[in-house]
């Protein structure tokens, strides 16, 4: 015989398993196709291999903090909500396609401006601090932003919106200054030319590096 449960709950648990079934297969297809994209743009499999764990680092930063917010009762008062002990079946899933799309902004600006001081002739250390220093601004204010817009979901009275608020809003911080601007250098200066090791089909399709050197914008201050 064949039976069958209606209802709300009955929902809630088949979209949960629903979920539960299919992050796996998102994940591997995010990274798959991530790890694709970067190393044909960059003619690098180490720069597309940092690019993941950087990535994934940002996504664990964000759930570690859901849970450390939302499992708990500590930060009830502050932010006006009740544990429930869980995360909503949703934003898992939700929150790592968003992040992982929104730290690879950060990552392919940040990377294309290093590449460009490497093509040119400077030392992988000094392209490095050309990248991060040339950088440093548009990501800044790109994060401001967002975080902003982001916390602002924080105050709002349902849970799953909270939750979104501080998973996004927590995620693009911790990105933006820790994840790009300290483990991002300090890895590919630790790595050195190692960064831009590839197969010969890969390297056999680089481009030309360009004669001169990149020049610094000019300064706007006191500009006519």
């Amino acid at each position: 015989m064949e039976y069958a449960i209606g209802g709300g709950v009955a929902d809630s648990e088949d979209y949960a398993a629903h979920v539960r079934d299919k992050l796996p297969v998102v994940i591997g297809f995010v990274l798959a196709l991530t790890f694709l994209v970067m190393a044909w743009t960059f003619r690098s499999v180490v720069i597309a291999l940092t690019a993941i764990v950087l990535n994934l680092l940002s996504a664990g930063a964000a759930y570690g903090l859901l849970v450390l917010v939302f499992q708990g009762d500590w930060a009830e008062g502050v932010l006006g909500f009740t544990s429930m002990g869980a995360i909503v079946s949703w934003l898992p899933l939700f929150l790592f396609v968003v992040l992982f799309g929104l730290s690879m902004d950060y990552h392919v600006f940040v990377v294309s401006r290093i590449r460009e001081g490497v093509r040119s002739g400077m030392s992988n250390r000094d392209a490095v601090a050309y990248g991060i220093s040339s950088s440093a601004g548009v990501v800044t204010s790109a994060a401001i932003v967002m975080v902003g817009v982001f916390a602002i979901f924080a105050s709002l009275s349902t849970i799953d919106m909270k939750q979104l608020g501080i998973g996004l809003a927590a995620a693009i911080l911790l990105d933006a200054t820790i994840i790009r601007a300290v483990v991002l250098p300090s890895l590919m200066t630790l790595l050195g030319d190692a960064n831009w090791w590839a197969p010969r089909f890969l390297r056999a399709r680089a481009a030309t590096p360009p004669a001169d050197p990149p020049t610094p914008a000019p300064e706007l201050v006191g500009a006519r």
